[in-house]
């Protein structure tokens, strides 16, 4: 008879809470700023008034004369910095100022009072010059760039769109608008620098989506050796992106440290986070769609119209989800960029894919009025049988199964007839979702523990998402154990090479590591004999040989949005009644956590939709919603019970725990989805969001 103990149940695919959630919840998780390190001071930075310009001046004497002022630091005595790829980052070495918010300042005092009163105190004088910063689809600086944000072409085309659109029996061609857009996440961006002067080392505690970016950077910028700096980022209270490089903060927070002798601690007011940490650029869209009588289409051109700063080029790439969604043997899909006189944007939750997947969808809805096809059914009969921009086959796309799946459940049919009670307009729309699979190289640690324990090492970032308990998950049962055997450290760059937490690769990237150390570390133990010695046995992996594989595949998720709502013709509001999305994402790893996600998407793409807007200042040049009483993000009143599904997506051309990213798919397709659901309530449609009371209005007048 067999005495030998049953294998644990497996863990992947299990609801497991967060481990990390009993530490959050009863404070004892630090963040950034909550490093109390011996003398620690506080600094507080000053963002220029002018738009554009220079600075002639700046007076300190009255700051540095308050009490508990140990410093202010300018573009004339601040520390030098070396080399930099990242412009945004060489703050306070020069008087240009390239837009309003760019920091001039920085003061420094015992306090975060007397820092915030010091930055108050010091007057900074500028030569002012004439300013732009308003984006029009005509401006005549406008370009096309080489790239897009991503490494993609900024401009695709496949066949004559244009002659085949003039030609389509059935034609669209719509303009759509997205405005700028802010990330908000609920901690701030932060850090604490210590500096050792005896030593020649560097501490730094980050709010970051990646430590080790961060450290390469700061080594680079203060000439330091990598091994001279540290940087962690145990814990970080949300990001969507903006986190996802290293922000001036914490090249101030080093200068200041530097300066004083002394730690220093630095958490930027929320209201400069519009400046200095990146938005999603405002698009203009023009979407033109030709197809036959019943539906097929003929031709699709997306062009996309953006903003970048002086600075540093972002080009958000908006018309590359074009490229893969539907069958039109005449494709183009361009972007033009214009460079303006305002901060540099940057990555936000599903970057390209979220408004111009706004902009195709709501074609698509009209499309499919235009027809007089039910829009779930155009979306089916063009269905591609490769990517249609690169030909490539997918590796696994479902799309057919989620519309399908998402009509049943939502019983689509019974609703598609638009109904009223009493001023209330009432209706329905869908929109598709698609985000792309990346996957980056990364390492990790395993080591097995004389008590029958391990360690999983990996310089992986948990934003809030949960990666921490899935990359235990991932561990556990690659090690064939139990979950509660298993401690994961993340989150230090003196930890195996993590990539950074962005683009919803970082289950994939991180977890392939995980996955390869444990397996070698179970093949290592049972060719062993005896037990672990008192150091452990460890094995290393890195996956980079791997993980820069060119794909023959073209590797996606898929979803689809289906929303019902209310549109008040009295007071213009709008809001969702109902909200369901189903998604085709590999496999799911942990479904208590993936759901979160889901939905969390759909709550910021619902925010998209009504009620978040950054509305540039064309006199001042500056974002006039700056904190979160006029940059208004969802509510629970705001937010409907949110349905959430997927289909059991197997696909073995992703990595060993057959995963896609599921942190953005969730917010692609949902404003469209509401934008198209109020049209089919109103007969009305509105092309730029958000649909605020005041728009609803004007299109109901």
């Amino acid at each position: 008879m067999d005495s030998s103990p049953a294998a644990p149940a497996p863990s992947l695919g299990s609801p497991v809470t967060r481990l990390e959630g009993r530490e959050k919840v009863t404070g004892k998780a630090r963040y950034a700023a909550e490093y109390a390190l011996p003398d620690r001071a506080y600094a507080w930075p000053v963002p220029a008034t002018a738009a554009r310009g220079r600075v002639t001046a700046v007076e300190t004497a009255g700051a540095l004369a308050l009490p508990g002022v140990l410093a202010v630091l300018t573009p004339y005595d601040a520390p030098r910095l070396g080399p930099c790829d990242d412009p945004t980052l060489r703050v306070l070495q020069d008087p240009e100022v390239p837009h309003r918010g760019w920091y001039v300042a920085l003061a420094v005092a015992e306090t975060p009072e007397a820092a915030r009163a010091a930055a108050a105190a010091v007057r900074v004088h500028y030569d002012a010059e004439p300013h732009d910063s308003v984006l029009h689809t005509g401006h005549p600086a406008a370009y096309t760039p080489e790239q897009v944000n991503g490494g993609y072409p900024a401009h695709r085309e496949k066949g004559d769109a244009a002659a085949a659109f003039a030609a389509a029996p059935v034609r669209v061609d719509c303009a759509y608008a997205v405005p700028p857009l802010h990330n908000h996440p609920m901690e701030p961006h932060a850090a604490t620098a210590h500096w050792d002067a005896d030593a020649g080392t560097l501490t730094v505690y980050d709010s970051s989506q990646g430590s080790g970016f961060v450290r390469s950077t700061l080594a680079a910028l203060f000439e330091l050796p990598a091994d001279r700096v540290t940087v962690v980022s145990e814990h970080v209270g949300g990001a969507f992106g903006c986190k996802g490089t290293p922000r001036p903060h914490v090249v101030l927070a080093v200068m200041a440290a530097r300066h004083t002798g002394r730690p220093v601690t630095i958490a930027l007011p929320r209201r400069h986070l519009a400046a200095v940490v990146g938005h999603r650029a405002p698009t203009l869209h023009r979407v033109r769609l030709g197809a036959r009588t019943d539906g097929t289409l003929t031709a699709l051109a997306h062009e996309v119209t953006t903003h970048t700063s002086r600075v540093r080029e972002f080009v958000e790439q908006a018309a590359v989800p074009a490229r893969v969604m539907y069958a039109a043997p005449a494709l183009l899909t361009t972007h033009r960029v214009v460079p303006l006189d305002v901060p540099t944007p940057s990555w936000m939750r599903a970057p390209g894919e979220c408004p111009g997947m706004y902009a195709l969808e709501s074609a698509m809805d009209e499309l499919a009025c235009a027809l007089g096809i039910d829009p779930v059914e155009l979306r089916v009969r063009n269905e591609p049988d490769a990517e249609p921009d690169s030909g490539h086959p997918f590796s696994s796309r479902h799309l057919v199964e989620c519309l399908r799946e998402g009509a049943a459940r939502f019983d689509w049919a019974a609703h598609r007839t638009p109904r009223r009670d009493g001023p209330l307009l009432i209706g329905t729309g869908v929109a598709a979702a698609t985000y792309p699979v990346y996957v980056a190289p990364s390492s990790a640690r395993a080591h097995a523990l004389p008590d029958g324990t391990y360690l999983v090492q990996t310089n992986a970032t948990d934003l809030g998402t949960g990666a921490r308990t899935v990359l235990a998950q991932i561990a556990a049962d690659a090690l064939r154990v139990a979950l509660d055997r298993v401690t994961v450290e993340i989150g230090h760059s003196a930890l195996p090479q993590g990539s950074v937490a962005g683009g919803s690769a970082g289950t994939a990237s991180w977890g392939w590591a995980v996955h390869d150390a444990c397996t070698s570390l179970v093949a290592l133990l049972a060719r062993r004999s005896g037990p672990i010695p008192e150091a452990g046995v460890s094995v290393p992996a890195d996956t980079t040989a791997s993980a820069k594989q060119k794909s023959p595949y073209a590797r996606h998720a898929f979803g689809a949005h289906f929303a019902e709502v209310q549109a008040d013709t009295v007071t213009g509001e709008v809001r969702v009644r109902r909200l369901l999305g189903v998604f085709a994402a590999g496999r799911i790893l942990n479904p208590l956590t993936a759901r979160s996600q889901f939905v969390g998407g759909m709550v910021m793409g619902l925010g998209m939709a009504l009620t978040e807007h950054s509305t540039m200042d064309p006199a001042f040049g500056d974002f006039t919603g700056n904190d979160l009483a006029s940059y208004h993000v969802p509510a629970h009143a705001d937010v409907p019970d949110i349905e959430v599904h997927w289909l059991d997506e197997h696909d073995k051309h992703l990595n060993p725990m057959g995963s896609k990213g599921i942190g953005e798919i969730g917010i692609v397709g949902t404003a469209a989805a509401i934008g198209n659901a109020f049209h089919h309530a109103t007969g009305r449609r509105i092309r730029e969001l958000p649909l605020t009371p005041d728009r609803i209005l004007a299109a109901l007048d």
